[in-house]
């Protein structure tokens, strides 16, 4: 903040923005930052702005303005601008790097020139008149003609670019980029063979070839190369080596029409009248039409083999003994001959495949897409390049259908294959594929799996169009999606029966459990009653035992008149009840706790107190008398539990 406000009280910039763009071009060095606005050749850097403020005063308004509004703390560090003319005489230069599409121009102009005067420049250099001309990339954004470079703030080094909106690149400058972004386009061509009356939309990459798309379409209308009469081919398409992206057709859709030439005389040029719609490749047209008898390989006809002419390998090998690795080796061939945008083929047997499709939930369920290949249909290519492997076909199949795929070329897997089907689908599916003649194929089966069995619901054919093709696979959804439908709620009333029938059964098994921890408790509290009871017993015949030993053990109680000293005691329980007996005065304690004891007042868990004064008898030697106890002749004793 404080280098922002210096910067703004020395050089008289009212604008944060501008202070604060110009301190980060600068590094956020304060010094760099003044001299990139007043060059230090010109100006005075002060160490004490006050003392030069007389000074400071004599260079005009400007410098005793941004002195006067400085605050102290910032006042500190502040150059002194030079007089007017001062600065008209030593002018600092600007460098700009002017970028112009494939161009760049070097500028040099001074601080106190007008934006316009950078454009009447680069009229002279790039041949772009200024009224059309764009000049972009300065730091505060966009500025008029008349903007005085000084007023901007910029640094020595600055880089701009040029644009022109209102023209159009030129061939020399644009041609190579644009050639090469059309290069990875897709065109869509619709083509019109009238003689059919019928519409073919074929997708080519714009490094197709117009001669490639002819072999195209030689082998969708049968017409030859060279007795093919098209319409609607640019004029500049004056060669049939042109690529597409060259050769000047609309993107992304260009409609042609084609015929086959009504006689031989056709085949010379074309007259002038129609030589800018009519294109005939007559030399190369033969070529192609010759190229069979001599061993030419199909890929090089259709314009898909490689340069080389090398024959192309089998989309699958003969007599695999694995399903799964014959279907590795199928992928891996599609994927070199028609690209990676290609259905995704389950690999696995067609048993694993149909149990993926038709078995799991019924939600989860989907069609089987069984695609037969034969490479010695001319349809086979065309269909996997334009069908197969257009994406909106791509998508769909991914979405909705488990693609399993198969190469009949080979006699050995065509039987392999029929096998194989009579076995997953029974003898008709075969039969209906051995009806079907090469030039029929590629084919591609649609199968859905129902409650008993499965049925093939449609069977579509290689001469068909991504239109239709996608028509009949949401044919084919509907129909499975209805069925599916009813699966799925016959599957969900299914699921609510053995839930209700879980439950039940979770709560029989509860309650049974319930009871069984119930008898369980029962029996173990029981089992412990009878344990306490029968400690209780032993512990109760124990004390009767001993309580009966000391009965029988005491001495006889002696008469009243037997001439002996006779204490006579009386003990209350603490039931209230009284215990009674005689005893000789000689008589030692012991006899008298043994005859407590036989009453069932042990001493272990029972005192003997006298009542006044209160003496616990119980604590004194049982081996001393009655008399040398104070029991005598006479003494009321009580009975009290122990705590």
């Amino acid at each position: 903040l404080n280098l922002r406000n210096t910067l703004q009280a020395c050089t008289g910039i009212d604008n944060i923005a501008e202070a604060i763009t110009l301190l980060e071009l600068n590094n956020w060095d304060l010094v760099a930052a003044i001299n990139g606005v007043i060059p230090q050749e010109n100006g005075i850097l002060q160490s004490n702005f006050s003392s030069e403020a007389s000074q400071a005063n004599t260079f005009g308004p400007h410098t005793s303005s941004s002195s006067s509004s400085s605050s102290p703390s910032s006042s500190a560090f502040c150059p002194v601008l030079p007089s007017r003319h001062i600065v008209e005489r030593q002018s600092r230069m600007l460098n700009f790097r002017v970028e112009y599409r494939q161009r760049t121009v070097e500028v040099v102009v001074e601080e106190g020139s007008a934006v316009g005067e950078i454009k009447q420049i680069l009229e002279t250099e790039l041949q772009v008149p200024v009224s059309k001309m764009q000049l972009k990339g300065w730091k505060s954004g966009d500025v008029s003609d008349s903007t005085v470079l000084r007023s901007l703030h910029l640094p020595k080094n600055n880089s701009l670019y040029v644009l022109t909106p209102d023209i159009a690149p030129s061939a020399s400058t644009s041609q190579n980029s644009v050639l090469q972004e059309s290069l990875n386009q897709n065109f869509l061509l619709v083509i019109n063979h009238r003689e059919a009356q019928r519409d073919y939309s074929l997708n080519f990459p714009g490094s197709r070839t117009i001669q490639e798309v002819k072999r195209n379409v030689s082998d969708l209308t049968n017409i030859p190369v060279r007795h093919q009469q098209w319409e609607g081919w640019p004029a500049t398409a004056s060669d049939d080596s042109m690529t597409l992206a060259a050769s000047g057709i609309s993107y992304p859709c260009h409609h042609l029409s084609v015929c086959r030439r009504s006689s031989p005389a056709n085949n010379q040029e074309p007259t002038e009248e129609c030589a800018d719609v009519h294109m005939v490749s007559d030399s190369e047209g033969d070529d192609f039409e010759d190229a069979s008898e001599f061993g030419v390989d199909e890929s090089e006809m259709f314009g898909m083999g490689s340069s080389t002419g090398c024959r192309k390998a089998p989309m699958m090998p003969e007599n695999s003994e694995n399903e799964g690795d014959a279907l590795l080796h199928f992928t891996a061939e599609f994927s070199t001959r028609y690209g990676e945008c290609h259905p995704v083929f389950f690999i696995g047997s067609l048993e694993a495949a149909a149990q993926e499709a038709f078995y799991g939930k019924a939600r989860d369920r989907k069609l089987l897409a069984i695609y037969l290949h034969n490479d010695e249909s001319v349809l086979s290519n065309v269909f996997c390049s334009q069908m197969m492997c257009a994406e909106s076909i791509v998508s769909y199949l991914s979405q909705n259908f488990i693609a399993w795929a198969w190469d009949v070329t080979r006699e050995a897997n065509k039987a392999r294959l029929l096998t194989m089907c009579t076995r997953h689908f029974g003898s008709v599916v075969a039969q209906t594929i051995r009806t079907y003649k090469t030039d029929q194929f590629p084919l591609l089966l649609i199968v859905m799996g129902k409650r008993t069995s499965n049925e093939v619901l449609n069977v579509i054919q290689g001469n068909t169009t991504v239109d239709e093709l996608m028509m009949r696979l949401m044919g084919a959804m509907e129909i499975f999606t209805a069925q599916q439908q009813e699966d799925i709620k016959d599957e969900d009333e299914r699921e609510a029966r053995e839930m209700v029938k879980r439950e039940q059964d979770e709560a029989y098994q509860l309650s049974l459990e319930a009871d069984r921890k119930k008898r369980e408790a029962q029996e173990r509290e029981q089992a412990e009653q009878l344990r306490l009871q029968q400690i209780q017993k032993e512990a109760d015949d124990e004390k009767e035992a001993i309580r009966l030993s000391l009965e029988h053990a005491l001495p006889p109680e002696p008469a009243e008149e037997g001439g002996e000293l006779i204490s006579k005691l009386r003990i209350r329980t603490p039931s209230g009840e009284f215990l009674v007996r005689r005893f000789l005065g000689s008589t030692k304690l012991q006899v008298l706790f043994d005859f407590v004891a036989s009453k069932g007042y042990p001493l272990d868990d029972f005192k003997l107190l006298t009542t006044f004064p209160r003496r616990n008898i119980t604590q004194l030697d049982p081996d001393s008398s009655l008399l040398e106890a104070k029991l005598f002749p006479q003494e009321t004793l009580f009975l009290e539990a122990k705590e």
